[in-house]
């Protein structure tokens, strides 16, 4: 009676999972363009890689592409008995984070950014919770920890970085938009936190590397627009090299025993 009832729930977990990413591709199809208006073009440019001082630069967004095949492969391995214990500790969290990004993308179809803002901090929080339950339970072999650990650690990494740029751009959106000097002092602050958020997941989560890696990419992209693009400010591009330096050196710090890919 007890496999019977677990297997029904796996069933549904699966097919709950299986219909989050159909409609996250959904949504995915809305933010490129390809079914509504691109995200970098909706609410005046609000969310661009030139709205803020803290915005990553645009090439930044294609780990965007790896994210969301990360979470195809997981959405076919969930349906393998691989890893079930696992699984079955992550529940529903992997269709939630789905479900919060389409959303994120149809809010900001809208223009409402300050949504944007509500729904990222929703959608990390997801993250941050599928990221401790990853790491209080042991891998199952390396296909787990590649789309398992590998997939949801990226996620957690640039969503964490993104948030920091989606709440500046709601700040800007609603008028709270300061000077040039005071701008260039808060971005510092901004990616300086980032950073320091960073080494905290490092240190709460093991040093897992996928983490690390998007912060990095993240903080180095958002260097990389303040050095070459607009708007330009060499304080917060040198305060970003720092926050990713710091990212990256905090995994041999805090790392324990994990697969690589995690």
């Amino acid at each position: 009676m007890l496999s019977m009832l677990s297997n029904a729930q796996d069933l549904t977990r699966r097919l709950v999972t299986t219909a989050a990413e159909v409609f996250c591709l959904v949504g995915t199809a809305v933010g490129t363009g390809l079914l509504g208006t691109s995200v970098d073009q909706t609410g005046g440019g609000a969310l661009s890689d030139q709205a803020t001082l803290v915005a990553p630069y645009g090439p930044a967004f294609s780990i965007w592409s790896v994210v969301y095949l990360g979470l195809l492969a997981f959405t076919v391995y969930q349906w393998s008995d691989r890893g079930l214990p696992r699984l079955r500790r992550l529940g529903y969290l992997p269709a939630l984070s789905m479900v919060l990004n389409a959303v994120w993308i149809l809010v900001a179809q809208t223009g409402l950014v300050w949504l944007t803002a509500v729904v990222i901090l929703a959608l990390l929080a997801v993250l941050a919770v599928i990221g401790l339950r990853l790491g209080d339970a042991r891998e199952e072999g390396a296909v787990g920890a590649l789309v398992v650990d590998g997939t949801f650690g990226l996620y957690l990494g640039w969503v964490a970085v993104a948030t920091c740029a989606n709440l500046a751009a709601a700040l800007v959106d609603l008028g709270l938009e300061p000077g040039p000097g005071a701008a260039d002092v808060l971005g510092v602050v901004v990616v300086l936190v980032a950073g320091a958020v960073a080494v905290a997941l490092a240190w709460r989560l093991g040093g897992r590397v996928a983490v690390a890696l998007a912060m990095a990419w993240g903080l180095a992209w958002v260097a990389v627009g303040r050095f070459a693009g607009e708007p330009a400010s060499t304080p917060v591009a040198v305060a970003a090299v720092v926050a990713a330096v710091a990212a990256l050196v905090a995994v041999p710090l805090f790392r324990r025993r994990h697969s690589p890919a995690a």
